[in-house]
């Protein structure tokens, strides 16, 4: 009898958390107008407005394109031959409309950092923003400590062209110590890793310099190729087009998707652009553009010059040219591939500091990372952190050996931004014309069309029958039309995603069919760190959150009157 009290003395108690829980997970950031977060801005904690348009284009070029232009191209020709082309062009496409989505999103708010961590936040609820958050960070510091060896690799390789260091260069230095399956020991790649982080922790002017150099090094180093391939070009090479099929031509589209990946940088630098309301979405398509331009034509000259059969396994660029009696472009590509990998990383260390800033700022992490340096204007404490995982990870373990648990959190972010563009549009309207019960319609069709794509992504994979790729055609195809004629939407001011809500739910529905593609360990990754996500929020962030911050989200919304009259 006495243990059924305590239970009945407990369940109140346990009903109390639950609620608590629920409440803080499911609340979202408050939208405030420019004017309000104008008249309450405090400048000793803003960021320094320093980047312009053209710094905005390279720092989505920069974060693109690393090595992998001289090598997935060849990579993936040997298995798809010159459809190659077709493949990037598809990806290209994909993720074009993955940009606009970004776009308007940037132009909606262009006066915080966040990225998709803030749009979520905003769209939808507190968890889902933290999820979100967890996702991409892993993909982030893992990436950045995958970069640094590969940087180091390389400057090892470069280093080892004198006579004096061939041969005298400890593998421990630059090239990586393997002991046991899972430490490996690397001295350069922490080493690289500190500077790079003390020239971002000077100030966003001096990074961006950097960045712009080198951005334009490689760029230069990849016409040249393109020039200097050119002329070795057949065009019998290019027959046939696709010897393994239309089929390896899609599967190749899901592979080189990835390599567009870093566009969506441009826009965590919105609290450090001159004027990002115009700029951000225009920097955030510019660079993806100028990116698939020069992917293509990589994949024009490599296919031209070689038959794709006879293409090299790890450098099949360099190999190409060296086939032909041109070492000096192969010089050049190492070049290349030494200054797409250091503004990779520069990028992705700036970025990283700047979601931590964003979840610092809002209570969910510590205050520490929302601390802004009142004379160097940047997030000094943040940015330290991220070096100091990255160095960790790059220095004492084989992070290679993760590279099948990556692009969760890139994908899951893309399809989740897509999403709070629709949802957005509804918040500009929810006060007189978009329920509650209609809402939650929409978000229903939101993740029938997200489980749809998945399904679709794995009924290619495995080859099942048509019939099973068609239903789940045919149902996100429903869900769509549930989203296009029982919802109501608000125009966008300034950059505007055009065709919602079609647009985007073709992103979120090729976006989990790459998600399919993924290696089941990725899968197990994603299941994993959100139940951890969830156990951190619990213990720590309802706690903390604030969702009513200073730092609050400054949104553009379409003035009502205007909105109301475009839909009489």
């Amino acid at each position: 009898m006495r243990s059924f009290d305590t239970t009945r003395d407990l369940s109140p108690s346990s009903s109390s958390c639950c609620s608590r829980f629920w409440s803080s997970a499911l609340r979202a950031k408050r939208l405030v107008t420019p004017a309000e977060k104008a008249a309450r801005d405090n400048s000793t904690r803003d960021l320094s407005r320093r980047l312009g348009l053209l710094d905005l284009v390279l720092i989505g070029i920069g974060a693109s394109i690393g090595s992998g232009i001289f090598v997935i191209t060849g990579t993936v020709a040997r298995d798809t031959g010159p459809g190659v082309i077709i493949s990037f062009i598809l990806a290209g496409a994909s993720c074009v409309i993955n940009a606009l989505c970004y776009a308007e999103l940037a132009s909606q708010f262009p006066a915080v950092v966040g990225g998709a961590y803030l749009y979520t936040y905003t769209a939808f609820n507190e968890l889902t923003a933290f999820l979100v958050f967890g996702q991409l960070m892993l993909d982030y510091h893992i990436g950045a400590a995958s970069i640094a060896r590969s940087l180091a690799n390389y400057v090892a390789t470069i280093i080892e062209l004198f006579p004096v260091f061939k041969d005298n260069i400890p593998k421990w230095i630059g090239h990586g110590e393997d002991i046991g399956g899972v430490l490996s020991i690397n001295l350069l790649a922490p080493v690289l890793l500190v500077s790079l982080t003390l020239i971002l922790c000077r100030g966003v002017g001096e990074s961006s310099a950097l960045n712009s150099f080198m951005t334009v090094t490689k760029v230069l180093i990849v016409i040249v190729v393109i020039l200097a391939g050119a002329f070795e070009v057949d065009v019998s090479n290019w027959s046939p087009f696709a010897p393994n099929g239309i089929k390896s031509i899609f599967t190749g589209a899901t592979i080189v998707f990835f390599a567009y990946v870093g566009f969506d940088a441009v826009a965590n630098s919105a609290e450090e652009s001159k004027n990002p309301q115009r700029d951000l979405p225009i920097g955030i398509i510019g660079s993806l553009v100028v990116c698939i331009a020069l992917y293509i034509g990589v994949c024009l000259v490599i296919t031209g010059m070689v038959p794709y059969k006879f293409l090299g396994e790890d450098a099949p660029l360099a190999e190409a040219f060296t086939s032909k009696g041109l070492k000096y472009v192969s010089i050049l590509i190492s070049i290349g591939a030494v200054a797409g990998l250091t503004t990779t990383l520069l990028v992705g260390l700036y970025v990283q500091s700047r979601l931590y800033l964003g979840l610092g700022r809002d209570g969910l992490l510590p205050s520490i990372f929302a601390k802004v340096d009142s004379k160097c204007h940047t997030p000094i404490y943040s940015q330290v952190w991220v070096g100091i995982v990255a160095c960790v990870l790059a220095g004492l373990l084989n992070v290679h050996a993760l590279s099948n648990v990556l692009s969760v959190g890139t994908l899951t972010s893309y399809s989740v931004v897509s999403a709070c563009v629709i949802a957005l549009r509804w918040k500009d309207k929810m006060a007189s014309q978009v329920s509650s019960s209609a809402r939650q319609e929409g978000v229903l069709c939101l993740i029938a069309v997200a489980f749809c794509g998945f399904g679709a992504g794995l009924f290619f994979r495995y080859d099942a029958s048509h019939l099973f790729l068609i239903l789940a055609i045919v149902v996100a195809t429903a869900a769509s039309a549930a989203l296009c004629f029982r919802q109501v939407y608000a125009d966008a001011i300034g950059f505007s995603c055009p065709g919602v809500p079609i647009v985007p739910v073709i992103c979120i529905f090729f976006n989990m069919f790459l998600f399919a593609q993924l290696h089941h360990e990725a899968w197990v990754r994603f299941v994993f760190l959100s139940a951890v996500m969830v156990g951190v929020y619990a213990l720590y962030g309802q706690y903390h959150a604030d969702p009513s911050a200073q730092e609050n989200a400054v949104y553009f919304r379409a003035p009502e009157e205007e909105s109301e009259f475009s839909f009489q």
